[in-house]
Formats: C-alpha cells, sequence, structure tokens
C-alpha cells in the first residue's frame, strides 16, 4: 500500500468513530498545550528577570554583607558589615579608580500616610547618585540632594504608584506624608518605569537621604558602632572594567573592615550578569518544571492512545482477517495501524498548540502584585510538544499495531 492508501484508509476507520476518536485526542490536545502554556509563562518569568534588570542600570556591581563561610546562603544574612563610610571609600576614585557612580542604599517597608489615605510600601535610605545608577527620571520636583543628606533632612521622593495611591491626580509637591510618626516633606516624584524585581514593582517606593534613613527612621549598626547600610551600588563605565573593579573593591573593603589574609570576606561582591545568570538558572529550573509536569499529561494521553488501539485492534479483528485473507501484508496491516496512531496524535497536537497559545495570553493578563508575568511562545517550545506529541503517539500505536498485523488469518475470521 502506499502512504496515500494507508492516510486515507486510517481517516475512514477513525470516523467511523468520531466520539471515541475526539476523546481520545482529547488527551493529547491537553498535554500540548498544559506543555507550552506553562513553560511559555516560565520563559516570560525569565525574560522578566532579565528585562528588570537592565531597566535597573547597567554595568552594576552590587556589595553586600554576608556571613563568612554561609556561601550563597550567607549573602545578605547576619550581621551588618558595610557602612556609609564604605561607601565613600570606594567612591574615592584613589582606590577604585573604575568606579563611575557609587550609591549606597538601605530598604525597610513602612505604613506612609498622607490625609485620610495610606500606603505599605518599600521605604529607600540613599544618595544623590542612586537616580542615575538605577535610571530612575523624575516626573516632578527634584531627587534629594547632597545637602538633604549631609543635613539629614525629612525630605522625600515619591514613586509614580505610591505618589497616586496617597494623592492620587493632586500634585504631591510640597505635600506631607508621615512615616513613624515624623513628616517628611514631598520634594520629588518619579516618572513610572514598569517591571517588577522579586514580585515588588519599581514604582512602588520612596526615596529619603540614607543619613535620614538611619538616624530617624531604622537605625542600625555594624559591630564597629558605624551607621550600617544594606548594599552598595558601584556602576563602572564598561563590562569590560567589571572584573578590576571587583578586586579594587574587596581590597579596599578588606582593609577598612582588617580582615586577615586567611580570613574571609564578611561582604560579597556580586556583578549585575552574575545576579541575572543565578536568578535566570532558577527560573530555568522552575521552567523545566513545569514542562515536566504538564508532559506527564502528555503521558497519560499516550496511554488513553494505546488502550483505545488496542481496543479497536479486538473489534475489528475480523476486519483484518479478511484484509489478510485477500492479499494484505503484514506490512500494511502494521501501516495501518500506526497511521491512525499518527492521525491522533498530530491532530491533537495541531490542536494543543492553538490551546497553549490562548492559555499562555490568558495567564499573561492575570495582575500578580502589580505586575502580569509575560509568556513568551518560541518555536523551539511548539516544536518540542508536537514532536513529543508525535513519538508518544507512534510508541503507543506500535504494539496494538504489532499485534494486529501478527494476527492469525484464519483465527481472525473464526473471531466472534
Amino acid at each position: 500500500m502506499k502512504l496515500i492508501d494507508f492516510l486515507v484508509t486510517a481517516l475512514k476507520s477513525l470516523s467511523t468513530n468520531k466520539l471515541r476518536s475526539s476523546l481520545t485526542m482529547l488527551g493529547m490536545v491537553i498535554g500540548v498545550g498544559a506543555v507550552i502554556g506553562l513553560m511559555s509563562v516560565g520563559r516570560g518569568a525569565q525574560a522578566m528577570v532579565t528585562s528588570t534588570f537592565e531597566e535597573l542600570g547597567t554595568n552594576a556591581i552590587y556589595v553586600i554583607p554576608s556571613s563568612p563561610g554561609a556561601g550563597v546562603a550567607g549573602l545578605g544574612m547576619g550581621a551588618p558589615t558595610l557602612s556609609l563610610d564604605d561607601a565613600e571609600a570606594l567612591a574615592n576614585p584613589a582606590y577604585v579608580p573604575s568606579a563611575v557612580a557609587v550609591t549606597p542604599a538601605s530598604t525597610n517597608y513602612a505604613e506612609v500616610i498622607a490625609g485620610n489615605e495610606s500606603a505599605v510600601t518599600s521605604i529607600t535610605g540613599t544618595t544623590p547618585e542612586y537616580q542615575g545608577v538605577l535610571n530612575y527620571s523624575l516626573a516632578s520636583g527634584q531627587f534629594i540632594s547632597e545637602r538633604n543628606v549631609s543635613h539629614r533632612d525629612t525630605v522625600a521622593v515619591l514613586g509614580d504608584k505610591v505618589a497616586e495611591d496617597l494623592f492620587g491626580s493632586d500634585d504631591p509637591l510640597g505635600q506631607k506624608v508621615k512615616i513613624k510618626e515624623r513628616r517628611f516633606t514631598v520634594i520629588g516624584v518619579l516618572e513610572a518605569k514598569g517591571g517588577a524585581f522579586m514580585g515588588v514593582s519599581q514604582d512602588e517606593l520612596l526615596v529619603v537621604p540614607i543619613t535620614t534613613f538611619q538616624t530617624r527612621l531604622f537605625t542600625q549598626r555594624t559591630a564597629g558602632g558605624e551607621d550600617a547600610v544594606q548594599s552598595i551600588i558601584v556602576q563602572v563605565a564598561s563590562a569590560e572594567a567589571i572584573d578590576g573593579t571587583i578586586y579594587d573593591i574587596e581590597n579596599v573593603l578588606r582593609q577598612r573592615h582588617r580582615l586577615a589574609a586567611d580570613e574571609e570576606n564578611d561582604f560579597a561582591v556580586i556583578s549585575q550578569e552574575q545576579i541575572v545568570g543565578m536568578l535566570q538558572q532558577v527560573t530555568g529550573v522552575f521552567t523545566i518544571f513545569l514542562g515536566a509536569i504538564a508532559g506527564i499529561s502528555l503521558l497519560v494521553a499516550g496511554i488513553g492512545i494505546m488502550n483505545i488501539m488496542l481496543v479497536s485492534v479486538t473489534e475489528r479483528t475480523r476486519e483484518i482477517g479478511i484484509r489478510k485473507a485477500v492479499g494484505a501484508k503484514r506490512r500494511d496491516i502494521l501501516g495501518q495501524f500506526l497511521m491512525e496512531a499518527a492521525i491522533l496524535s498530530l491532530t491533537g497536537g495541531g490542536i494543543g498548540i492553538a490551546g497553549g497559545w490562548v492559555m499562555s495570553r490568558l495567564i499573561s493578563r492575570i495582575d500578580i502584585g502589580g505586575q502580569a508575568i509575560p509568556s513568551v511562545i518560541s518555536p523551539d517550545i511548539m516544536i518540542l510538544a508536537i514532536s513529543v506529541s508525535i513519538f508518544i503517539g507512534l510508541v503507543s500505536g506500535i504494539y496494538p499495531a504489532l499485534r494486529a498485523a501478527r494476527l492469525n488469518p484464519i483465527d481472525a475470521l473464526h473471531y466472534g
């Protein structure tokens, strides 16, 4: 028999039991749709991580406290070890010549009250360089200045979302907000940046001078009695200068912290590229995990196809006997049943691709914490899903097809 003959015969056989064929394909539709939908969301999460860090600033190096010997688990944990003086030392061109800008930053959450409105938001204490390093633009007013930092002024710059939550369409400039029973004057509003990092919107923040943060809001000191900062961000001119800058930063801080040659760092220096790589690795594992869960439904669909094909072989035993009696060979019977399994899996896979695309678009519309996770449907995901569906369909059809091909024509004619 020719391929076209196998196709025509298989289509006629499947159309005879339309309901059963449709239900068999349904498992493959669900399986392929789930694989595409969930993996596209996982890929979207990876893309969101990358784009968020690109928006945070380019060629940035992050210095954070670290507990010696604790590895990755110790990053940002334990007693505070970084101070404002450390940041000032790193900003000195004599110590770190490749640094373009250096800004310390400390963050905590608190309720912000303005009149009858209130919102719990991220309070960030920092310096004027923070605006440029993290690529924030002003919608109105001004950012905090060196004078605000040196005088520990109670002034605040609002993120776009915080300004909207507290003041609506009113102009926030010159208005008062209350943080931990202290009144702050709003001197600026940041332009909407969009995106989110670790589930927190980049527009949901309130910026105050680092010295005000340390002395009036959230007091925290290092072991040496200095006012602590949670991180120091160092921006370099180019990616090529990152390795050399990391070396300089480590030397400066080890000397300042009086660490002996055999002592581990009580801080960690991580480039933006390393952070993106770690987060992408995590989201990559998450994507594979989602794909594996969805793949289980493909396996179940394959078992369903095998079951239906076995039932079909049993029901059509006399038909097989008649075909063999008039000259059909084993390969003809084998080809017919394999074609039926292939059509079921391929058709189900095709419908599943469309369903997966719709599913991914619907999931990407769900708002989680003010941020929707985008979906990224790449060709490799579709190729993988449809290839796996065809493979499972063929594998599931091999045993029933072999069983049908091996039937003795005389026994088959006497069946039933």
